[in-house]
């Protein structure tokens, strides 16, 4: 069965006018993600890699060049729409977790949902159910406060996966985490890629980009195959 690309890029630019000049950060980058893959995205600060991911995760917009995800074309689509693929085609796992301070866990982990006008009975079963897959449905009534920091991630995790995304895009996952509570973050990440969802990761560690099935380097806005890594 032949494996379906979930995301292709060609000749992809980003510009940002700096004063009086023109500043290209990306230079043409072309690259495809199959669906089910376990991709590291791997380079150092200002090599363009937080530039691609604003791009690959619809917050911004490129120049030039063609992106599709999952068969939209997203150049082409308002904010409004670009909102909508946020919400459902794309889970997002920061470093800093960005979980909301005065929400439980459960809280936190519900909120795509109900941006995705989810009826609420809906909304608590997925919702414990995604903090039972990651280990901490007995921690739902916890604030973050009261969480370690895998804890955390792990519930970021939890709410990136709840509405079901094309694809997992993680930005520096273990950057804020101690290296056994990275390795423990990374462990889930290679179960949650062995049930089929395709996973992007970010990242200037090539510890970390081993995880991954194959690696990509970018490096000044340009972008070549990698290692394959053991998964």
């Amino acid at each position: 069965m032949q494996e379906r690309t979930i995301l292709t890029m060609r000749g992809i630019v980003k510009q940002y006018q700096v004063g009086g000049e023109v500043s290209t950060v990306l230079k043409g980058i072309d690259l495809d993600v199959k669906e089910g893959e376990f991709l590291a995205v791997l380079g150092p600060s200002g090599s363009g890699k937080s530039t691609l991911m604003n791009i690959i995760g619809c917050l911004d917009v490129p120049t030039a060049g063609e992106y599709v995800l999952d068969g939209r074309r997203i150049g082409s689509q308002d904010e409004k729409t670009l909102a909508k693929i946020r919400n459902r085609e794309i889970g997002f796992i920061f470093q800093s977790f960005f979980l909301m301070q005065r929400q439980t866990a459960l809280q936190n982990v519900k909120l795509p949902l109900i941006y995705a006008d989810v009826q609420e009975r809906e909304q608590n079963a997925r919702a414990e159910e995604m903090l039972r897959r990651v280990g901490l449905l007995e921690k739902k009534d916890y604030y973050p406060n009261q969480l370690s920091g895998g804890q955390q991630q792990r519930v970021a995790i939890a709410r990136a996966m709840c509405n079901n995304p094309a694809i997992l895009l993680a930005d520096e996952p273990t950057g804020a985490l101690d290296q056994k509570t990275g390795r423990q973050v990374m462990e889930l990440f290679h179960e949650i890629n062995e049930e089929g969802r395709t996973i992007i990761m970010i990242t200037h560690d090539a510890g970390i980009a081993a995880h991954a099935k194959r690696i990509v380097r970018i490096l000044d806005g340009n972008i070549g195959e990698g290692d394959t890594a053991d998964a």
